[in-house]
């Protein structure tokens, strides 16, 4: 039997639930990292397709194009990015603009053979996909922070979406790892 692909959000936020600032910047991510940059290594092995909203794709953009390390598409993995309409430039080797429904692409994404799906974000299609009951866990690293306002995890909207806790961890440097599967039966939107 296939194994069926999980899509997984695999995030930071703030110790007050913010996974950026109201600029879209993450300036407070900033710091050490431990050995094993808090399992963000082997997790990147388990994954071989990322999603994103526009906004998140225009941020990789702008961050590409003043040369901060680490941010280009990486060509190795399928990128996808929801947006409304299609862009009129070409988008860089390896990304996908989709506009289709999520159901329809979740569905046929998860029956194409491969590896586990990363939800990058942001919060609007962190939501929707939620809402359309399309994210199966969440890997949650709390940084010891607070920022005060920003881009909360998940956009806010009526729902009520149970988790059941796999595993936490508690790294020396204070930030803690949280792993939840979406329990999908009592999950309901509005």
């Amino acid at each position: 039997m296939v194994r069926k692909r999980k899509i997984i959000v695999y995030i930071s936020t703030s110790s007050d639930g913010f996974i950026a600032r109201p600029d879209g910047s993450f300036d407070w991510l900033d710091r050490p990292r431990p050995k094993g940059n808090y399992g963000m290594d082997a997790f990147y092995k388990s994954i071989d397709t990322t999603l994103r909203d526009r906004k998140t794709y225009n941020l990789a953009l702008d961050f590409q194009k003043r040369g901060v390390a680490g941010t280009a598409f990486d060509t190795k993995v399928k990128n996808y990015v929801f947006t409304r309409s299609q862009p009129q430039s070409a988008p860089p080797v390896g990304v996908e603009f989709v506009i289709e429904p999520i159901k329809a692409f979740a569905t046929r994404l998860r029956e194409k053979k491969g590896k586990d799906i990363w939800m990058m974000g942001g919060a609007g299609i962190i939501a929707s996909f939620l809402d359309e009951g399309e994210i199966d866990e969440f890997i949650i690293h709390v940084i010891p922070k607070f920022i005060g306002e920003g881009v909360p995890l998940i956009a806010p909207s009526s729902r009520t979406a149970p988790l059941k806790l796999i595993s936490s961890t508690k790294f020396t440097d204070g930030v803690v790892k949280l792993h939840y599967a979406v329990n999908k039966s009592s999950s309901r939107p509005g």
